[in-house]
């Protein structure tokens, strides 16, 4: 009988070429693959137990690189573009500039090449932008400037394009008139407190319900409020980046119109001490929970009280409905003051003078007449 091969001893095995040795082996993996591979179903076994707490952290930072609406946008156009290619038999991944052309192509025109009706430009614009985002988080790159994507979405934008439509301005009179169908109790002040602020700063929805009643640097807010004894409010709100920008909102020329005098009754009654200002109501419309209101409330609540008021009653509901939203009180604001440009500008937030027209939806645009002002 045949002796069992002997096993080779360690002495035997030839020498690892120190060439031949992994130049990452022992080292600390990417901390973008680290990011990405986080909450799958099995742990890998390449990320060291030490590691994890920092990858979740990294991952936090990551997550607060963009806000959570555009975040759910981007994922919304993920889904939307890769449930098109799994219709059409693409693979989307990686990216392939001409699949990408063939899908804005299919969404420009709609119909049965979609399955849905049409999108605007805008919105494949947008589509885009969060296709191309998608595909940076797993690595890849998309080149729009691809002349199977660029010269696509030109010619959608030459054919398709149309004039913006926008939204209706409240007013100063028509926002007096909102006010009015407005109740006295809880959700009442909650409501009127919304109106005048977003009105008076020319604020946007999501700045609205983003504000904190105080100063918390922990919160996932869009910024903070604080009342100062017999001026105004001064509302502090994130900007683009890092950014963060002032806006002053004065006192109004009587209790009833005031914002400074809504906001304290609101916190009053409301007993808001921390934590977001504006907030759901319960049924019992006696309690204030805890959770932040969503901005669409807002849209919400300017399209009813707009009703209710009569505010352009010379059109259908159902027309009236469309005209107003959350931005007619930002617009009111910019259309309703009679002062100076540059001083709209600046409580807007806007970089130009030209953008800030762009709100003043009942201005005289013919207050400079060059015309005369060139002799004839």
């Amino acid at each position: 009988m045949e002796n069992p091969p002997r096993k080779p001893a360690k002495s035997d095995l030839p020498a690892k070429d120190p060439l031949d040795v992994d130049p990452l082996e022992g080292e600390l993996p990417d901390i973008v693959d680290l990011v990405m591979e986080m909450g799958q179903p099995a742990p890998t076994p390449r990320v060291p137990a030490h590691v994890e707490e920092l990858v979740e952290t990294a991952r936090d930072y990551a997550d607060n690189a963009s806000s959570e609406n555009t975040r759910d946008a981007y994922a919304k156009d993920w889904k939307h573009f890769t449930s098109w290619c799994r219709r059409n038999g693409f693979d989307p991944l990686p990216p392939d500039s001409k699949v990408i052309g063939l899908y804005i192509g299919a969404c420009a025109a709609g119909g049965a090449k979609l399955g849905a009706p049409a999108l605007s430009v805008s919105t494949i614009e947008r589509r885009l932008s969060g296709i191309s985002w998608n595909f940076t988080q797993r690595g890849l790159s998309m080149d729009r400037a691809d002349r199977h994507i660029s010269t696509v979405l030109a010619g959608i934008r030459r054919k398709h394009t149309r004039p913006p439509r926008v939204k209706e301005a409240v007013i100063g009179d028509d926002l007096v008139a909102m006010l009015a169908t407005l109740g006295h109790d809880l959700r009442g002040l909650r409501d009127r407190a919304i109106l005048l602020l977003g009105f008076a700063g020319g604020l946007r929805r999501s700045e609205i319900v983003g504000l904190d009643v105080t100063r918390d640097d922990d919160s996932d807010g869009a910024g903070w409020i604080e009342i100062l004894s017999g001026k105004g409010v001064l509302v502090t709100l994130r900007g683009k980046g890092s950014r963060w920008r002032e806006v002053e909102v004065g006192r109004g020329s009587s209790d009833h119109t005031c914002p400074v005098v809504a906001l304290e009754t609101w916190i009053r009654y409301g007993r808001i001490a921390r934590g977001p200002l504006f907030r759901r109501i319960f049924k019992d419309n006696k309690t204030v929970n805890v959770e932040r209101l969503s901005d669409k409330h807002v849209a919400r609540l300017v399209k009813q009280t707009v009703l209710a008021a009569g505010v352009r009653a010379d059109l259908p509901d159902a027309e009236r409905v469309l005209l107003f939203a959350g931005h007619s009180l930002r617009s009111g604001l910019a259309s309703s003051a009679d002062i100076e440009e540059r001083y709209v500008q600046k409580q807007l937030g806007h970089a130009s003078a030209e953008m800030t027209r762009k709100y003043q939806r009942r201005r005289d645009r013919f207050r400079t007449n060059l015309t005369k002002a060139s002799g004839l």
